[in-house]
């Protein structure tokens, strides 16, 4: 056994530091470097939100231009939606997770997944780069038109935004395809599509709604770009545009999104809760048709965002409707999870407390989304500062929440280190505290009309009060973050007690192995034969034959392939090995978008050529595909 491993090993470590950092394919190292990267973006915009609160702390400030306050304010929610959220969840958790939850030792495709971390990380840096020209995107993170068009926003502020959402498009579609194969036909034998862990579920919806949304915001990314840059006339009505085709396709991407945010969000909640309730989920099934159910009815419900802009009554109506719709399938889910915790025996942790906070801070924020579902309604606070709380409560309540409580039930597994729960306590404190104090009083802001996106206000309105307790809410929130930084550094790297395989006595195949796991994550491949199967015991997991998989062939990396419904045994799979193309293509793909922005043919042909053979190569025939079709 000893050798077979270091076997393995050797098989699927990198042989160098150079190819741990720029070539590897390890869907656990691009899962942390996702989980890393979203974290820094997500401070970075956070400060960004403390600048914004202190502008508007009192009435007529000037702590920062009106032209800065644009920016800061389009960047933080760009990032918090775009660079943070989805990349987080889906792509450091997604990744990590999903091939160890699914008992298979990578992804389906490793090199598109490093492709697809490389493109995430260079669209970011391309973005903030806006920041060293002074042009950072200044027009809203929805870039409404004809603001951001080429008579209103001359300078390279939105091109920067056009394009890096349509390079960022090019990661998450890429990352979604690789979710969408590996889940369907790399689950461990046994594994049933209707013993698959929720966590699982939930990303593979979230992947289809991927697929299906992202084309609308590139499309018109695409269309801004060239009215801008090339002097078409998509959202231009004196030339035969329309300026609302812009609202229609941002939002056939944009409410979809909230829920590609959301759903990988609840199926932390579906795997903390059970854990820490110490018994099975009630209701697997229910939860899984409430995730597939959300996922359709999210796709209408994109004019709930444009009932101001005149569009018929009748139309409205049913868009109104399905925004009331999509509640019942949450409701369940909601009902669910509370009936887990009442019939279990809680385990009190950090994690647990910011599973039970995110059922809730986000039931308000659905609570207000019904409100603003009712059009009448909607007429009155469209556009104020109640949408700007409903809308914290939504993504905040209901996915940074779930994104800590996912990294106090993760890390120990991803480092071997367990973070220390008096300051996780304090930790949690102060951000459910700070976040309730930031954004409650904006729902009465709202009704007394103040509006979003205002740069500063007038005294003797009443709002004064409110806006001081917004901003002192702010900073408290902000110290909770930097809390948990600590806690992470400390514990990771000086006194945290190690984790051992399965600190929390949990029933998914993530835990059956080493923390932190292996290269090849499984020795053996597990058989499943309940949806927690480690609540099943050692015995029930051996496999009833030996696939050979513990011994290397040839140095060739291998998993198993199985059949999409049962999970029954159908191919030995070889997979790719540690590859610099994908950041070359990566870094070529930037090379392109920088091109575009300064209007270079020669940065564009540069970059084309690169990019067209490291595809060529990418499609290459390796020595073990070589192999296998003389075979």
């Amino acid at each position: 056994m000893a050798t077979a491993a270091g076997r393995l090993d050797r098989t699927w470590e990198a042989p160098n530091i150079l190819t741990r950092v720029f070539a590897t394919v390890d869907h656990k190292e691009l899962g942390l470097r996702y989980i890393g990267t979203a974290f820094v973006f997500f401070l970075v915009a956070g400060a960004g939100s403390l600048v914004i609160r202190t502008q508007l702390a009192v009435p007529e400030n000037d702590f920062v231009s009106p032209e800065h306050y644009n920016q800061i304010f389009t960047m933080h929610g760009t990032v918090m939606i775009f660079l943070f959220a989805t990349p987080l969840l889906v792509g450091g958790f997604g990744n990590y997770l999903v091939p160890l939850m699914l008992g298979t030792r990578d992804m389906a495709f490793p090199r598109l997944n490093a492709f697809s971390y490389w493109v995430y990380a260079f669209s970011g840096i391309f973005l903030f780069a806006s920041f060293l020209t002074g042009n950072a995107p200044d027009g809203g993170w929805f870039a409404y038109v004809p603001m951001t068009g080429p008579k209103y926003s001359p300078g390279d502020n939105l091109d920067f935004w056009a394009l890096g959402m349509i390079f960022l498009g090019v990661s998450t579609t890429a990352g979604a395809v690789n979710f969408i194969t590996t889940i369907f036909k790399l689950r461990a034998p046994g594994m049933s599509i209707n013993r698959m862990p929720l966590f699982c579920w939930a990303i593979l919806v979230t992947s289809f709604a991927i697929i299906f949304a992202l084309p609308p915001l590139t499309l018109g990314a695409s269309m801004l770009e060239m009215d801008r840059q090339w002097g078409t006339h998509f959202f231009d009505p004196d030339n035969g545009g329309n300026p609302l085709l812009w609202q229609h396709l941002f939002w056939v991407f944009g409410h979809p999104e909230v829920y590609i945010m959301f759903l990988p969000a609840v199926g932390v909640i579906s795997t903390v809760i059970p854990t820490f309730a110490r018994t099975r989920v009630v209701g697997y099934l229910l939860l899984v048709l409430a995730s597939v159910s959300i996922g359709f009815i999210s796709f209408g419900v994109w004019v709930h965002h444009m009932f101001a802009t005149g569009l018929p009554l009748i139309s409205l109506s049913f868009f109104s409707a399905a925004g009331m719709a999509i509640v019942i399938p949450s409701g369940v889910q909601f009902f669910a999870w509370i009936a887990t915790v009442w019939k279990g025996n809680p385990l009190w942790r950090t994690s647990f407390l910011f599973a039970l906070a995110f059922i809730v801070d986000f039931m308000i924020g659905g609570f207000t989304g019904v409100m603003v579902s009712a059009v009448p309604f909607d007429w009155q606070v469209t556009d104020s500062y109640f949408i700007v709380a409903h809308f914290h409560y939504v993504l905040v309540g209901g996915v940074v929440f779930p994104i800590f409580a996912g990294l106090y039930y993760w890390l120990p597994k991803m480092t071997g280190r367990l973070l220390d729960e008096k300051l996780g306590i304090l930790n949690f404190s102060l951000i459910f505290i700070g976040f309730n104090l930031t954004f409650f009083p904006m729902h009465i802001m709202g009704m007394l009309g103040m509006p979003r996106r205002v740069y500063t206000y007038q005294s003797g309105l009443g709002l004064e009060s409110l806006n001081m307790i917004s901003t002192v809410g702010a900073f408290i929130l902000g110290l909770g973050v930097l809390v948990f930084v600590w806690n992470a550094v400390q514990s990771i790297l000086f006194t945290g007690e190690e984790a051992g395989e399965n600190p929390w006595n949990a029933s998914s195949l993530e835990w059956a192995t080493t923390s932190p796991p292996q290269p090849y994550n499984f020795r053996d491949i597990p058989v499943v034969r309940s949806r927690d199967p480690l609540w099943d015991g050692p015995d029930a997991r051996r496999p009833d034959w030996d696939p050979g998989l513990s011994q290397p062939h040839g140095g060739r990396r291998e998993s198993l392939g199985t059949t999409v419904l049962d999970a029954k045994t159908e191919e030995l799979l070889t997979m790719p090995k540690a590859s610099f193309l994908p950041v070359t293509l990566a870094l070529a793909m930037l090379g392109l978008f920088l091109g575009i922005l300064v209007d270079s043919m020669i940065v564009i042909g540069i970059a084309a050529g690169v990019g067209l053979a490291a595809m060529a190569l990418w499609m290459w025939p390796t020595e073990d595909e070589q192999e296998e079709a003389l075979a």
